[in-house]
């Protein structure tokens, strides 16, 4: 009685393999990318029949599940604010945390509300920055192999769906902007223009990654006045524009994974104006009164970058890959080291 559903679960595995590789993983990036509409259905297949065929069920909770787990109508809508695809919210959560903790009284730990409410804004705001994203760039996305079925470009949500979507989540970040206080909303508001025209820099300048480092790393500043009313420059600016230089990096490495497409579509980034210059370019950020598990941690992620800048491989997709989710959890290292470091005053 075993036989169909392991003969079923081979086929399935073979079809899936083949669908995204042919024969085996690809040397060449146009081939990584190939990947078809249907992967996480055939996925979903697969992990049924291995769950029916071991006999017990195995809990999972990746965001690409509870994406695929939502209702029909919904999942474009998740997948349009990326959902499923969680490192971009994480990239933008970070430096919030940073700054939170930074501003925490000496020995204390860092706002747990606080971090709970910027995790929420940071979801929400990174959900809006991709569909308005995706609505500029709607007709480059179609001719992409690998964001054309993105929900706006392959038709399951027209712009105008999208427009209303993003009122929808622009009001809910708004809600929570205004949990803070008065010189925090102001802040926080200022950051909107970066939100629209980041889509928009790839299109008159090879240095759109540099935008997005000054949108992405707003909650540098803005954790901070959050916690103490105001920022204190000096140690609010150093943050802000060390992670903008982080942020330089990780994106033009993510980069590097799409510049044989933003070459087709005739777009441009710090990949294609770096080339091979990338590692040397990438090579080339004290008043915030911590201890020595901050400055220890600073060290170690120093190193990593080092490392990381070292053996990219800017040629090969799946390292680009490796190297740019791989700074989750530098950012995370940052956010202890902080956190720590302030546990260790007196």
């Amino acid at each position: 009685t075993m036989f169909p559903a392991k003969l079923a679960l081979s086929t399935l595995k073979r079809i899936h393999h083949g669908a995204c590789y042919r024969y085996g993983p690809p040397s060449d990036s146009r081939v990584w990318k190939r990947k078809p509409k249907n992967q996480s259905a055939i996925w979903s297949s697969i992990r049924l029949l291995e769950t029916q065929q071991n006999g017990r069920r195995r809990f999972s909770l990746s965001a690409a599940t509870i994406v695929n787990s939502a209702p029909v109508h919904v999942q474009p809508y998740l997948r349009l604010m990326r959902l499923d695809k969680p490192i971009g919210t994480w990239l933008l959560y970070l430096p919030c945390t940073w700054s939170i903790a930074l501003a925490a009284n000496p020995g204390c730990f860092p706002d747990l509300g606080m971090l709970t409410l910027f995790g929420t804004g940071a979801l929400l705001m990174r959900g809006a920055g991709c569909t308005i994203n995706d609505m500029w760039d709607k007709d480059f996305d179609k001719k992409v192999s690998h964001t054309a079925s993105r929900p706006i470009a392959s038709g399951e949500i027209s712009r105008m769906q999208a427009l209303v979507f993003l009122g929808g989540q622009l009001s809910l970040a708004l809600g929570v902007l205004l949990c803070l206080n008065y010189y925090s909303i102001a802040l926080g508001a200022a950051s909107l223009s970066l939100v629209i025209t980041y889509p928009l820099m790839k299109r008159f300048t090879y240095w759109p990654q540099f935008v997005l480092g000054l949108t992405f790393n707003w909650g540098a500043l803005l954790g901070w006045s959050a916690i103490k009313g105001s920022c204190d420059w000096s140690v609010c600016l150093p943050l802000y524009f060390s992670g903008v230089m982080w942020t330089l990096v990780y994106d033009t490495i993510y980069a590097h994974q799409d510049k044989e497409d933003d070459i087709k579509v005739g777009v441009k980034s710090t990949a294609l104006r770096f080339q091979e210059q990338t590692k040397p370019w990438l090579s080339a950020g004290v008043n915030a009164e911590q201890t020595l598990p901050y400055y220890a941690v600073l060290t170690g992620i120093a190193m990593h970058l080092t490392n990381q800048i070292y053996t990219l491989d800017i040629n090969k997709p799946e390292d680009c890959w490796k190297k740019f989710v791989s700074n989750r959890n530098l950012g995370l290292l940052l956010f202890l080291g902080i956190v720590v470091g302030n546990l260790w005053k007196e």
